[in-house]
């Protein structure tokens, strides 16, 4: 859900659009650029999304910063280094049919609707249930345990993941594509993701 409405800086706020412009430029020059995120498009693509519209209106001030933002009710806008390299290693392109585990009217889904033909949103919740397949790319947009094989079925043969990942405690960026009916993930760099408590893996017994 998009948390901000009103494009405007709400009454009582110190952002002013000569401000937020700067934070964006920042955020394009002192997080993506130094930490490795180069690609033209990744880059006009964050550069024309107004983050500040996706998060809570006592926020905007610091839609920029470089660590992720509390939305409430448990969720988090991931910092912005954090959505640059899974549109990175994403590639998204006009051919694509994405499916996002995330939030459909949030700020990965805006950068995705920039840059592929058909973007579809499920609730980390509901991705574990069957539903539609034949996606070329699923996104998601959090840090997960387990891979559910009911997402997994809805990845055509030869399409790719780009997910966080949790492992041994920690979160790293991970991408992984589908061969023969298997989807094998591979974890890249460590990373900040925010966790998605309803993608981890069932507790096991010990004694």
């Amino acid at each position: 859900m998009t948390l901000t409405e009103d494009r405007s800086a709400p009454a009582g706020s110190n952002a002013t659009g000569a401000a937020i412009s700067e934070a964006r430029r920042a955020m394009i020059t002192s997080q993506l650029r130094t930490s490795g995120v180069n690609e033209p498009w990744v880059l006009e693509a964050m550069a024309g999304v107004a983050r500040e519209n996706y998060v809570p209106a006592a926020m905007r001030d610091a839609a920029y910063i470089d660590r992720a933002i509390a939305l409430g009710e448990g969720r988090f806008l991931a910092a912005p280094l954090v959505h640059g390299r899974m549109l990175a290693e994403a590639e998204p392109v006009q051919a694509d049919k994405v499916l996002l585990v995330g939030d459909g009217e949030g700020y990965l889904a805006a950068l995705l609707r920039s840059l592929a033909g058909t973007v579809d949103a499920v609730a980390p919740a509901d991705a574990s249930t069957a539903g539609e397949g034949g996606y070329s790319l699923i996104v998601i947009d959090g840090a997960i345990e387990l891979l559910p094989d009911a997402l997994g079925a809805r990845l055509a043969d030869g399409g790719r993941v780009v997910t966080g990942l949790v492992v041994r405690g920690v979160t790293r960026l991970a991408v992984g594509s589908k061969a023969a009916g298997v989807v094998s993930l591979l974890p890249l760099a460590e990373m900040g993701v925010p966790v998605l408590p309803e993608l981890a893996a069932p507790k096991r017994w010990s004694f």
